[in-house]
């Protein structure tokens, strides 16, 4: 995945000038530039931080798409030393991502954050009957077309959701690396709904990381918002774990679902 790439589409969602965002964090609009366009490294864990909160964004999923994780647990432990015997006690037991899942759900139980309040994922926009499988086109606009034709209403209104999403695509474009597109749009008339595209050759288009573009997924919310940026962060981090080959081996809809699943259990 391509942190610029993704991080100027979420910025872009967010309302939120390039000017504006490096005031906040103490940068200069010319380095948080560079970074969006791939020159320069992501910033440091706490300037992630400081970005996630100016952009309303969860902390360890930019973090996470920072690839800045491990700085930011190597902080914790050197301020709280007795966490490390416990993250070398997950490391020992050698846990897989269903067991990590579990460890999470217990921690959300016993210790729930109070930062903000947890949001829907994107399994709860996905159903069977929106994941596209052997999919074959040329364009973001053939991906954007059949996509359309799954969302809810779309019989009814398909012209203003493929304008809408296509809108979008001439703004910012949604290729976040890893594989992925992210054609996203909200407002009226759309619903909180998501199409997952799993391509049966790769889609012809440039992306930030060099990757070939393999999977879609075609985002829609009623209204922007806090609801629709958590959902395309959810996106950009199943592009984080470089899902494209597992995605394309899958041999149903529900295998797709399964697999989306497994890795949001993780967040």
């Amino acid at each position: 995945m391509h942190f610029g790439s993704t991080l100027r589409i979420l910025r872009v969602d967010s309302g939120v000038s390039v000017r504006e965002l490096a005031r906040r964090i103490g940068v200069s609009s010319a380095y948080l530039s560079r970074v969006e366009h791939g020159y320069d490294a992501p910033p440091t864990p706490d300037r992630l931080i400081a970005v996630a909160d100016a952009l309303g964004l969860p902390r360890a999923a930019l973090l996470e798409l920072a690839r800045q994780t491990g700085p930011a647990v190597t902080g914790y432990v050197r301020r709280v030393p007795a966490a490390s015997s416990l993250f070398l006690d997950v490391a020992r037991r050698d846990l897989d991502t269903a067991q990590i899942a579990r460890v999470r759900a217990f921690l959300d139980e016993a210790f729930p954050e109070t930062t903000a309040p947890p949001r829907a994922r994107l399994t709860e926009r996905l159903r069977a009957d929106r994941v596209v499988r052997g999919f074959v086109g040329s364009t973001v606009r053939d991906l954007v077309e059949v996509a359309v034709t799954r969302l809810p209403g779309a019989r009814t209104d398909s012209a203003r959701a493929i304008d809408a999403l296509l809108a979008g695509e001439e703004h910012t474009g949604s290729a976040l690396g890893g594989g992925f597109v992210a054609p996203h749009a909200a407002g009226s008339g759309l619903a909180d709904a998501a199409v997952l595209v799993v391509m049966a050759r790769p889609l012809p288009i440039a992306t930030p990381d060099g990757q070939a573009v393999r999977i879609g997924c075609v985002l829609t919310s009623h209204e922007p918002g806090p609801d629709h940026l958590e959902a395309l962060t959810r996106v950009a981090r199943l592009a984080n774990y470089e899902l494209a080959d597992e995605l394309c081996a899958a041999r149903s809809a529900a295998d797709v679902l399964t697999i989306v699943e497994r890795i949001e259990g993780l967040w």
